[in-house]
């Protein structure tokens, strides 16, 4: 294999699609598990729909996702300029050669290009072989590459570029599947020799339907803000279509460059899973070292107003194997962070059906207030020697306690709650939760 070449070359119509990002991904994949190069180059020829904030969407969202480009933006390259709107006087050389090869024609001041009337076979790497007959000219037009305005289509810049810029594989979305065969007869015509393709399977909803822009998980821009690790979202953005062929699900960058292949890729189309997603953030925050969540988690603690001081790191640690999402922390803490406390409706009803909770709280505030000394353990047993004075099982007060400190039914150890909140505070939301329950 010579020396491998990859291109991601998106259009900075809008924000950058999941469905871009994963062909994005399987292409960096490739580059780097053969010690290639992995180009990006973009395709801003449409001037009316192209934005710098889109453009910007695109880079920002690559950036966080780590896929970092060898060529193109802000990296150069030998084969530049790498925007498709700087290279107009390459397609007209390459317009030029067609029209000297009488493969081009006029009509009505576009010009067209001669399909040579012939069965197009392709071999491609994901989808197998594949041919188009385009002996009958009614159903296989030819086709217009540069309109009257002088601008050219994105059959024709698209095989220029592939061609100038010496890329050797071409991986993108299953939907360009029967573009292909109009693109290896350019290569044809322009006596050059076209990559090797990849069609890979298109992104449905979980309904079935074709993944819109407007869909749910449909922007990258939208991970970032809701506490999703890039490293998870790149997870799963391989996931859609690539299979390890084992069972294994959890994977670095690293593991995925090594095991990816286009053998691998799933011919049936993937279908987008948020909930999957999600558990997959989870496990790669769950590799996070305490410090490290802590950190990760703090601009959005910081939005929400709580402070990132003091005994921050240690309530942050509280919560790790307990949410999916960074923007999840700071609900999950904001009790330990703050005196302001919001209670679950259904968590104190249920503590009101326990008839023995009252009395049983009240006394576990006097308990805590009158220990020597305060420690996890020393809270934790306290709890047990009240109930059992009472009469009751710990498992009885255990529930309420935690509504009580958190307001909360579910959340981080009681132990590291009590620990966090110390003795005085303890007792002092126990009492004031008693007065909830009249």
């Amino acid at each position: 294999m010579s020396a491998v070449r990859t291109r991601f070359a998106p259009s900075p119509t809008g924000y950058l699609h999941v469905g871009g990002a994963r062909t994005a991904l399987f292409n960096y994949l490739f580059a780097r598990k053969h010690g290639g190069t992995f180009v990006l180059r973009v395709e801003d020829t449409d001037a009316a729909r192209n934005t710098q904030e889109a453009r910007d969407a695109i880079f920002s969202g690559m950036e966080w996702l780590g896929l970092d480009w060898d060529e193109g933006e802000g990296k150069g390259g030998d084969f530049g300029p790498y925007n498709q709107s700087e290279r107009k006087e390459n397609y007209d050389r390459w317009f030029e050669v067609l029209r000297e090869k009488g493969r081009v024609y006029e009509d009505d001041g576009a010009w067209r290009f001669r399909f040579e009337r012939k069965p197009i076979t392709m071999h491609d790497l994901v989808c197998g072989e594949v041919t188009i007959d385009y002996t009958d000219e009614s159903n296989t037009p030819d086709m217009v590459i540069r309109r009257s305005d002088g601008s050219y289509v994105f059959h024709f810049v698209n095989v220029v570029d592939d061609l100038e810029m010496q890329i050797t594989h071409v991986i993108r979305g299953e939907d360009h599947l029967m573009n292909t065969p109009k693109h290896l007869q350019l290569f044809e015509a322009l006596e050059a020799q076209p990559p090797l393709y990849g069609h890979i399977p298109l992104i449905l909803n979980p309904n079935g339907s074709k993944m819109s822009k407007r869909d749910v998980g449909a922007a990258v821009g939208d991970y970032p803000r809701q506490g999703y690790l890039s490293a998870g979202v790149v997870n799963f953005l391989a996931l859609l279509g690539w299979s390890p062929k084992s069972d294994e699900e959890i994977f670095t960058i690293e593991d995925l460059i090594s095991r990816f292949s286009l053998e691998a890729v799933n011919r049936a189309p993937a279908r987008f899973d948020a909930e999957k997603c999600a558990w997959l953030n989870q496990q790669h925050l769950l590799k996070l070292t305490p410090e490290a969540f802590a950190e990760a988690a703090k601009p959005f603690v910081e939005a929400a107003g709580l402070p990132v001081d003091g005994d921050y790191p240690a309530v942050a640690a509280t919560v790790r194997e307990k949410v999916r999402l960074l923007a999840e922390v700071p609900d999950a803490i904001s009790f330990l962070l703050s005196d302001e406390l919001s209670y679950d409706a259904e968590a104190v009803e249920k503590v009101k059906g326990n008839a023995a909770a009252k009395g049983l709280l009240t006394a576990l505030a006097d308990d805590f207030s009158a220990l020597p000394e305060w420690s996890l353990d020393t809270a934790k047993n306290q709890i047990g020697e009240t109930a059992k004075a009472a009469g009751a099982k710990p498992g009885q007060l255990m529930f309420p306690v935690r509504v009580a400190l958190s307001g909360k039914a579910h959340g981080p150890d009681l132990g590291d709650i009590l620990a966090l909140l110390g003795r005085e505070k303890s007792a002092e939301r126990l009492r004031s939760f008693v007065g909830k329950l009249d």
